[in-house]
């Protein structure tokens, strides 16, 4: 057998580090305190049990095909279970985290492996005890040290990405038991928007094994060749190279006018246009480690050169990436972001007549949510699209673009966010700002029928917000220059030669 291939890159293959379930333990921790302090605010007794359903295996419809599965996010953040079918309890008074496994029957031995004893999950998931999922009733009643029922905080809420709504948890005799529906999602959801340095290096990892993948992606990328063919190599390098056995979402491989299309890569546009020279090629993709997700895009020339008319639109996307992270910091509002990004990319088209006219008009007009229609980012987690971006007590927007956020908060130290501006040619958004009286006048038809068949550019960077500012947990060339010498075989990070251009 021959041996291990490296990436052509010619780095070695990053090592998967183990995951301490202190980082869960921690996680139940802050959860309890804050239901304990929400409870007292309240004055309501500190009493009852936080109780959550894992996620089940899904068969292909009515096919005993089994999905790969994936832990339901609320459980895995709380418990790091990566097994189906389990329940989960924490007493919110002693703090103790109660497991309830499944009861196997003796042909999984067979067909799956081996069946594994109680203790092995307790010292396996740091919890404090674990039983079989037809003990539940028991062992909470016996928990219990109230006279009256048990009580029960159920998660059920909305998210507000989705507009589905959590599902509590369910099990037989549930009447026996006191439910509060309402407690504890939005609290749970709190705990989730602030990274801890255990859940943070899970995410660095995740960037980092992503990171060189979009590398090895530019670098393998030809005219000739299927989008799907770059879909592969990223899974691939992730998988082999990084222990990554999941994505955190679909990935997108998008070139030519497909690079406007905002989520493309779904079942009905399967990433399967040949590349043609001269397309620019947008990359959304992203690995997940251990629950944990990344969210990258890069966006080159498939053939590994930038011409005048991509460089112009690539460069207006990436000083407003720029500009956004430099100007991010606790306090600042999100919304104020996004309007900085499409601030930004208006006034580039604006020094190259595509447009014309005064910025401040274009603003007030909405101008730039033809150009940039989604949200500039959105929370980052153990969710691609992690859930709080809409806490009670704020409202959406309706104005374009701005309807499209996925969050209005003010950053606050602890939150991971995508910066992720884009500036795309799509038909559906132009011809409409063409006719529009309001709008029409903006345009400058000659320069801007150029870029009919562009497409689109998005460049997106993961974003730890700190004390004083932030930090980049993405690490991909940006530079137009960067990216041609990356995809003409200089190693990255750039010898030292490079940066004297």
């Amino acid at each position: 057998m021959g041996a291990l291939m490296e990436p052509s890159w010619g780095t070695s293959a990053l090592s998967p580090p183990s995951v301490p379930m202190e980082l869960h333990a921690q996680n139940r921790e802050k959860l309890v305190q804050a239901l304990r302090e929400n409870l007292a605010a309240s004055s309501r007794p500190i009493r009852g049990f936080v109780f959550l359903q894992g996620g089940e295996e899904q068969t292909r419809y009515c096919t005993d095909h089994t999905e790969l599965f994936r832990q339901e996010s609320y459980f895995a953040y709380l418990f790091g279970v990566r097994e189906p079918g389990f329940y989960g309890a924490i007493d919110i008074a002693s703090g103790q985290s109660l497991l309830f496994a499944p009861r196997l029957t003796p042909d999984y031995a067979v067909w799956l492996g081996e069946i594994k004893p109680l203790p092995y999950f307790k010292e396996r998931y740091m919890v404090s005890k674990v039983f079989y999922v037809d003990e539940i009733m028991q062992v909470l009643t016996d928990h219990s040290r109230e006279s009256e029922k048990p009580l029960l905080f159920l998660l059920y809420g909305l998210n507000t990405d989705s507009n589905n709504f959590s599902k509590p948890a369910v099990i037989e005799d549930m009447e026996k038991f006191d439910t509060d529906l309402s407690t504890l999602h939005p609290i749970l959801t709190e705990c989730r928007i602030f990274k801890s340095e255990l859940e943070l290096s899970l995410i660095q990892y995740a960037n980092d094994v992503s990171s060189q993948a979009h590398i090895e992606v530019m670098r393998k990328t030809k005219p000739g060749m299927k989008e799907y063919q770059l879909e592969s190599i990223f899974l691939h390098h992730v998988y082999m190279y990084g222990g990554c056995r999941h994505c955190s979402y679909t990935c997108i491989c998008a070139t030519g006018e497909n690079s406007s299309v905002l989520h493309y890569g779904h079942a009905a546009s399967p990433n399967d246009r040949i590349l043609n020279d001269g397309d620019m090629a947008l990359m959304d993709m992203g690995a997940e480690y251990h629950f944990y997700g990344s969210d990258i895009t890069c966006s080159f020339p498939v053939n590994g050169k930038f011409t005048k008319d991509q460089t112009i639109i690539y460069n207006a996307v990436l000083k407003a990436h720029n500009a956004v992270i430099c100007e991010m910091r606790p306090g600042v509002s999100w919304i104020d972001m996004h309007k900085l990004a499409e601030k930004n990319i208006l006034e580039s088209l604006q020094k190259e007549s595509i447009l014309v006219g005064n910025i401040a008009d274009m603003m007030s007009k909405r101008l730039g949510a033809t150009f940039l229609p989604h949200g500039l980012g959105h929370l980052l987690g153990i969710d691609t699209h992690d859930p709080g971006g809409y806490p009670k007590g704020t409202e959406r927007p309706k104005e374009p673009g701005l309807r499209s956020l996925r969050t209005v908060r003010e950053l606050k130290e602890g939150m991971v966010i995508t910066v992720e501006p884009g500036c795309y040619f799509i038909d559906a958004l132009l011809s409409p700002a063409l006719e529009a009286p309001e709008t029409s006048d903006f345009f400058n038809q000659k320069e801007l029928v150029k870029y009919k068949n562009f497409g689109g550019v998005r460049i997106e960077s993961d974003v730890y917000v700190t004390s004083t500012g932030c930090k980049n947990l993405t690490n991909c060339p940006r530079q137009t220059w960067e990216i041609e010498a990356v995809m003409a075989g200089a190693p990255w990070p750039l010898d030292s030669i490079f940066y004297q251009k």
